[in-house]
């Protein structure tokens, strides 16, 4: 088989004449049967790997040549400017650029090594007219406020004889509309789908009732028709965007809404990587239980980014809520496979929600909303107001700590959106944007969070040890990480009081891998938490 397959069962049996289903929850249907996961795979390397998400223009600057005013744009002269928040004068949106680019993150490999990372997952670099560039202009060209075609091999090349890989953010449900497949403003040298019915790029593009279909109404994001053959060709044919960017020495893609994705569109995608790189990787943005929609598109994927288990910590440590996380916990275990589980993205936090240091400092977010991220009052200009007070940051310094140690030894890629480890602020999807401070930020903090990865190398159980829960109440979670050869204690509490907890027998201190506020066996001190190391 050449991808895995999910299959649904339950048990049926007579008895007294009388016929009977038996099914978790007694009930016959796609959510209560069980699964049975078969020939899933993901690559080794990214099993339990420390990964670190860069957007791209907001990190480092390395190019030394001033930036060429394009249109659609505004520039920052200062690396210190606050960011752009809402639409310029002209009403368009995420148009300013800092000019963060690829020799930037070269500069930065050091940092990114000594940090312990092992992944580079780098937001979308391809031609963009937005700083996000999830609106791409054209695929086969690197943005050139972010750099070139050849910085980006340079920066393969360069990551690789470190021991780091590179995984790219990929965007194949749209394109903008400032682009030379679509062309509203004639920008690029074609003829697009939006100037004639005739160009060559028209058949890229989803229509509804002849007109065409916008991502969320969003009108410079114009859909693009999954199922049509050109589309598939152009991105996964030979010679095309895929075969490009793993020439240049790509190790894996992201693909931003996998889920609005065709089962077949992926099937090809999936084809494509692998026929470039045998042990590519496979990540989807998909923010609900993917073995729990009625899809078969994670067969053709190896993982996805773990909204869920995000959500479910951040509410534990915030609000205290054991229902979520029990929940979370148990799904991680009875419906993802193995290698799948081991691959999971645990993001510290995310370019699409707040960050991570003011969803534990400020009281801006909605308790009962579907997501523990989501705020009271969205408006982008009040967000980039919202900065914490010293005792604020101080508090959810220690809380996000907390989080993060739970989450970092949870199954899957711990992943750090860049900044988090040095405590930088960001209410809202675009003040989380903010340039990388050129002073380093919280130095203190940096070093715990490097300290943090250095113990999840140190743990073999990290990468694809079994995760058994064995206390989970309103003060404290505790749980295990298990291998053939090893086995992994994590205890972390999230109150502002000392906790004494009882431990499984078989861990002595001798075995400590972490302590988080000098926190001992059978002792927690306040937002205090320990990892404690066993042979099997």
């Amino acid at each position: 088989l050449e991808n895995g397959n999910l299959y649904h069962y339950y048990f049926t049996y007579l008895a007294n004449g009388i016929h009977n289903v038996f099914v978790k929850n007694y009930l016959v249907g796609m959510e209560d049967d069980w699964q049975l996961s078969v020939n899933y795979d993901a690559p080794d390397w990214a099993k339990g790997a420390n990964v670190y998400h860069i957007f791209v223009d907001r990190f480092n600057r390395g190019s030394k040549s001033p930036l060429v005013v394009m249109p659609r744009r505004n520039i920052h002269l200062n690396w210190d400017e606050d960011i752009q928040v809402g639409p310029d004068k002209d009403g368009i949106w995420n148009n300013d650029f800092y000019g963060g680019d690829l020799l930037g993150i070269i500069d930065k490999l050091d940092y990114l090594k000594d940090l312990g990372i092992d992944i580079l997952y780098l937001s979308p670099i391809s031609m963009s007219q937005s700083n996000h560039r999830y609106d791409t202009g054209d695929y086969e060209k690197v943005d050139p406020y972010a750099g070139s075609n050849d910085d980006l091999r340079l920066l393969c090349k360069k990551a690789h004889d470190k021991g780091m890989r590179i995984v790219l953010d990929c965007v194949f449900n749209h394109t903008g509309n400032d682009s030379k497949y679509y062309n509203e403003f004639g920008s690029y040298d074609t003829v697009g789908a939006f100037q004639s019915s005739e160009s060559p790029y028209y058949k890229f593009y989803n229509k509804v009732n002849g007109m065409f279909d916008f991502w969320w109404e969003f009108k410079n994001l114009p859909v693009c028709d999954k199922n049509s053959p050109e589309w598939k060709e152009y991105v996964c044919g030979v010679g095309g965007i895929i075969d490009q960017l793993f020439a240049m020495g790509i190790d894996g893609i992201r693909l931003d809404v996998a889920d609005e994705l065709s089962d077949d569109f992926i099937k090809e995608i999936r084809r494509a990587v692998l026929r470039n790189k045998k042990d590519g990787l496979i990540i989807g943005e998909v923010w609900e239980n993917p073995m729990h929609m009625g899809r078969n598109y994670m067969e053709y994927m190896n993982s996805v980014m773990n909204y869920q288990v995000m959500d479910a910590l951040i509410r534990y440590f915030k609000y205290g809520d054991t229902y979520k996380l029990d929940g979370v916990i148990r799904s991680l275990n009875n419906d993802y496979p193995d290698s799948t589980r081991n691959t999971l993205m645990n993001s510290t936090s995310t370019h699409d929600i707040s960050r991570l240091i003011n969803i534990f400092g400020s009281d801006e977010f909605n308790y009962y909303a579907k997501w523990a991220w989501d705020l009271k009052n969205e408006d982008p200009r009040y967000c980039q107001k919202i900065m914490l007070s010293r005792d604020e940051y101080a508090r959810a310094d220690k809380v996000s700590r907390a989080y993060s140690l739970a989450l970092a030894y949870m199954p899957g890629m711990f992943t750090i959106f860049y900044g988090d480890e040095i405590g930088m602020q960001g209410l809202g999807n675009l003040a989380n944007r903010r340039p990388f401070p050129k002073d380093g930020g919280d130095r203190e903090r940096l070093m715990w969070f490097k300290e943090l990865l250095l113990s999840r190398k140190r743990v073999e159980a990290i990468r694809e040890g079994e995760l058994k829960l064995f206390e989970l109440n309103d003060k404290y979670l505790m749980f295990e990480r298990e291998s053939r050869k090893e086995s992994a204690l994590v205890v972390v509490q999230r109150t502002n009081d000392e906790v004494l907890f009882n431990y499984p027998a078989g861990y002595e201190e001798k075995g400590k891998v972490l302590t988080l506020n000098n926190s001992s066996l059978g002792h927690l001190n306040p937002y205090g938490g320990i990892v404690v190391k066993r042979n099997r």
